[in-house]
């Protein structure tokens, strides 16, 4: 055969690239109870789906006669595969060659990710375990480069990061410490999950903190997963690997394909017409007692299908996806049991980035609203709660996307105009109260001069609190035209999924890329 040697040659590359880091490499990995990037590949694609793209580059070492002595696989893994029998792109850092910090071809690899995601249009899924440069350079310090730096001319690298987040939906996962510039592309998704025990994700390490700050703390400490579910950096923490797994395939469920793509309908048999009593008493009737958002949001949305982002981050809002009649919904709500559902600086943040992404891939929204306003006090002001809550409103007045609001219970403020979307279609319960303010403070501004000047200030400030309660009736707006109607708590299913077979035609209207790209 006259091609023999180089066929050889190929499929021994091959085989080479297949041991990744070699043995002991592999080894040190899985005894820190992490499984290699290939492992990983195969644990979230559907079964035989991956093909690999540039399985033979990487650094390969010849004798004389030109035979190969030595090949180090790029580190960084890349190709295409199926999620669900759906097409993405996957890739992610191989930790056991030099810790994931990118040797020459796998940092050309790791580049090429999102370009080549955005040149099919596919779901990009990054598999996160590895370090930023190296102070010895890609080549590991073994031969000094005749050129430094990038040329001129060469695409800035972020660019097609920020392409992609206008695009194709974006999914990443830290499953090991993460740090410079794999962490930075981590958080350039629409959704990053991290696991609990084995995943860090650092700006810097900790002998660059050292070094720089005198701060000796170990890499857990720095960047954690309890850390980072606090701040936003991660909208999940999974227990282990296999979950991170699972909550990956269940975003990208709910996704398109693309920007030019409408996200699946699927139909798991939940009838539109059910009802569920428990919706009329969910709410009680004495204004200070909480509730369950989360159980009222089960009982309206299709069976086991609400899939919750950032729990722990802002938990006085709550944000996930859906399916409302099979069709992929984003859902807003508040949780009572927190500043009693206000809206926070994070709470803010989370709010805003959830409505850019189901707007840069027209997922209609169903806000739940028992919004009391902003977060008020000095440690408000210190985060800067108006200018965050203000561009979340702003995020909201600027969509296109399909939106019902249903008013549970609270609508109060500023902070209520982020739960209406442009012609939001609006229906009260019998619960709901709206104003400028909440009752409380609302009073308190109102009748300050009164209840002070009253013999017994506090039963005059309860006194004037259930006069103003009572005038607090959802009827009149109804009756006024306020809403679109004012329902029985146990239609709000029903009525949702009529609105969602309404608006399912007008989804083609707004395919392609929105107006304003979002931002981490």
């Amino acid at each position: 055969m006259a091609w023999e040697k180089e066929i050889a040659e190929v499929h021994r590359k091959r085989e080479l690239a297949k041991q990744l880091g070699g043995a002991d490499g592999v080894a040190r990995q899985h005894a820190k109870g992490r499984m290699t990037i290939r492992e990983r590949i195969d644990g979230l694609l559907d079964e035989g789906s991956f093909q690999e793209l540039g399985m033979g580059a990487g650094s390969a070492y010849r004798d004389e006669n030109a035979e190969i002595t030595e090949f180090l696989p790029a580190n960084f893994v890349l190709g295409f595969g199926k999620v669900d029998g759906r097409d993405c792109v996957i890739g992610g850092e191989d930790f056991t060659l030099k810790g994931g910090s990118p040797n020459a071809a796998g940092l050309r690899k790791s580049i090429y990710a999102e370009d080549v995601a955005l040149k099919y249009r596919m779901p990009l899924v990054r598999l996160h375990e590895g370090g930023g440069g190296s102070v010895t350079g890609a080549g590991g310090g073994k031969r000094v480069p005749s050129t430094a730096g990038s040329p001129v001319y060469e695409p800035r690298r972020f660019q097609s990061v920020a392409r992609t987040m206008g695009c194709i939906p974006v999914a990443t996962a830290a499953l090991g410490p993460v740090a410079g510039l794999p962490a930075s592309r981590l958080v350039a998704s629409h959704f990053c999950v991290m696991t609990r025990e084995n995943a860090q994700v650092l700006v810097a390490g900790p002998a660059v903190v050292a070094r720089a700050l005198g701060e000796h703390l170990t890499k857990e400490e720095l960047g954690g997963a309890k850390i980072h579910a606090r701040n936003g950096v991660a909208d999940s923490v999974a227990k282990d690997e296999v979950e991170a797994f699972d909550q990956v395939r269940r975003f990208l469920s709910y996704m398109p394909r693309n920007a030019w793509e409408l996200a699946p309908d699927i139909d798991i048999g939940d009838p539109a017409e059910r009802v569920e009593e428990e919706l009329a008493t969910i709410v009680p009737r004495d204004r200070r007692k909480p509730y369950d958002m989360r159980k009222l949001i089960s009982m309206v949305v299709d069976q086991d299908s609400f899939f919750e982002l950032g729990r722990v981050y802002g938990p006085g809002q709550i944000v996930g996806f859906a399916r409302l009649n099979g069709q992929s919904v984003g859902i807003f709500g508040n949780d009572c049991r927190y500043y009693a559902g206000s809206m926070t600086a994070a709470g803010a943040q989370k709010v805003r980035k959830f409505v850019e992404t189901c707007e840069t891939f027209h997922i209609p929204i169903i806000a739940l609203i028992d919004e009391p306003g902003f977060m008020i006090g000095s440690e408000a002001e210190k985060e800067g709660t108006i200018k965050f809550g203000t561009a979340a409103v702003l995020a909201v007045s600027d969509c296109t996307v399909p939106w019902a609001s249903v008013v549970v219970k609270k609508s109060y403020g500023v902070a209520a105009a982020a739960h209406y979307g442009n012609d939001a279609y609006v229906l009260l319960w019998p619960s709901a109260e709206m104003g400028a303010l909440p009752l409380e403070g609302g009073v308190a501004v109102a009748f300050g001069r009164e209840i002070e000047a009253a013999e017994d200030p506090e039963a005059k400030r309860r006194e004037l609190e259930e006069m103003m309660a009572a005038r607090l009736s959802p009827f009149p707006r109804a009756e006024s035209f306020s809403a679109h109607d004012i329902i029985d708590p146990r239609e709000t299913r029903p009525m949702l999924c009529a609105w969602i077979d309404r608006v399912r035609p007008l989804l083609p209207q707004l395919l392609g890329p929105t107006r304003f790209t979002m931002k981490p």
